[in-house]
């Protein structure tokens, strides 16, 4: 496993809250369109990122077991950083929203 996401990381690699931070005038260029696709006819309709044949869980998997969003990346080339950024990014938009509402 890679290293545990925090705001030191002993690997040298930027803990996932900056590369979102680092990237968010990208992700807000990104439509959802361009981020993940649902069509019946692939993966029986699983979430994936658009223009592959990733599941976006596969994703959230990879952070609740505290790897990298590079390790993901490595693992699963087809899968543009930007649409990973922009998934996460807009998972944590919804979650304050959804919070917030309460």
């Amino acid at each position: 496993m890679a290293c545990a996401l925090s705001s030191h990381n002993a690997c040298g690699k930027l803990p996932l809250r900056l590369i979102l931070i680092e990237h968010m005038s990208v992700v807000q260029k990104l439509n959802l369109d361009e981020i993940v696709q649902v069509n019946a006819d692939l993966l029986h309709g699983t979430p994936c990122f658009t223009g592959t044949r990733v599941p976006v869980q596969t994703l959230l998997d990879y952070i609740a077991e505290s790897d990298t969003l590079d390790a993901f990346l490595a693992d699963f080339p087809s899968v543009k950083r930007e649409q990973a950024t922009g998934l996460l990014a807009l998972a944590q938009e919804r979650l304050v929203e959804s919070l917030s509402s309460r």
